[in-house]
């Protein structure tokens, strides 16, 4: 068995742009092209361009799809109309969480369900099990798209220079079949960034026709191609979780303040269903630990599993920290105790390498876009 990492279609190209690489659940992915600082400002300001072709695209389809969706996920799906996406979990029986996703309704009785490049197998593995009892297939389609994402204030009219789709009339977490660039593709609008976008799926053998043709739109309005560190300082700005930091199998979607999510009143059964209810009691009776946000008062960046404390004592856990390009001081996301979780508490600290470092407790997102 080889322990090749992945490329995607895209490979080369990164690699001619200067891309720094970096092994990300096994695929070979651009970290940086060059200032991960000047990626995220062109972002918030202008826009980015992201290969996210890691990410795990699982189609289902047939009669009974929706209800075989329904089962294996905790959101209801068949509320979601053709042309729209819907974010849920996939818990596990004990209600842990075993992955964030979006689904995508593609068609009457087709949906496309994307999942962290992280969880891929683990997710096509649950729902073809969860699928086994339904009039409905599952199938792998990770190697079937390349996805390529542009992001920021710019990218509607990037984006509009290449297709005569409706731009004007696609909604946010919506997704319309159409032609970018002469090159047939899913357009969605959905991103991780907290700025306006698009995601494009599309063929991997359109992938470099596609990029070339973005790039060469975006060129007047500050366009730069974006690597996966300043995905992440981005996502952490706009308080979105990320699996394996705020999302965890340890955690239900009620410990993560994503109860919304979970959809009790939807027919019929679904995988974790009586171990969510017991977790909702809980979290209405005594509330869990809260996600909130740290804001630092000095220059020392918190890191994933560092303490959170107050009064000598462990209060939390720091679960993402970085410098944020931004607000210009390190910030982070952190689970705490209920009782300091409002915002503006005092005397909340977090414990790098042996030193209490002040900081702010905020709430989440730390930026949100003017619209």
């Amino acid at each position: 068995m080889s322990n090749a990492l992945r490329l995607t279609a895209l490979d080369a190209l990164h690699r001619s742009l200067g891309a720094t690489m970096t092994d990300f659940a096994g695929w070979d992915m651009p970290l940086r092209y060059a200032s991960e600082r000047d990626e995220h400002n062109a972002v918030r300001t202008k826009a980015g361009l992201f290969d996210l072709s890691h990410m795990g695209e699982i189609t289902v389809h047939g009669p009974e799809a929706v209800k075989a969706l329904d089962y294996a996920l905790v959101g209801n799906i068949s509320t979601v109309g053709v042309g729209r996406a819907r974010y849920t979990h996939i818990c596990q029986e004990d209600g842990g969480i075993l992955d964030d996703l979006i689904v995508y309704r593609l068609g009457e009785t087709e949906y496309m369900v994307v999942a962290n490049a992280s969880n891929a197998q683990v997710v096509l593995d649950a729902l073809t099990a969860r699928a086994a009892g339904f009039d409905a297939e599952v199938r792998d389609d990770r190697d079937a798209y390349a996805l390529i994402a542009v992001q920021g204030p710019e990218s509607p009219g990037i984006l509009s220079r290449l297709t005569d789709a409706d731009l004007d009339g696609l909604k946010y977490y919506a997704g319309l079949p159409g032609t970018v660039a002469g090159v047939p593709a899913l357009i969605a609008r959905t991103g991780y960034t907290g700025e306006d976008g698009f995601e494009l799926f599309v063929r991997p053998e359109h992938a470099v026709q596609l990029w070339e043709a973005l790039t060469k739109a975006g060129e007047g309005v500050g366009l730069v191609p974006c690597g996966l560190s300043c995905r992440d300082t981005l996502r952490l700005e706009a308080g979105m979780p990320l699996y394996g930091h705020e999302l965890t199998t340890a955690l239900t979607p009620f410990d993560a303040g994503l109860g919304r999510v979970v959809k009790f009143e939807k027919e019929g059964d679904f995988v974790g269903r009586a171990a969510l209810e017991a977790a909702a009691e809980k979290a209405a009776a005594q509330a869990p630990r809260k996600l909130v946000g740290l804001i630092a008062e000095g220059r020392r960046v918190p890191r994933a599993g560092f303490s959170v404390v107050a009064d000598g004592k462990v209060i939390g856990e720091v679960t993402s920290g970085a410098p944020s390009p931004t607000l210009g001081k390190p910030i982070a996301m952190a689970y705490v105790d209920a009782a300091f979780a409002a915002p503006g508490t005092s005397g909340v600290g977090v414990d790098i390498r042996g030193t209490h470092e002040p900081y702010e407790v905020v709430a989440l997102p730390f930026y949100k876009r003017q619209k």
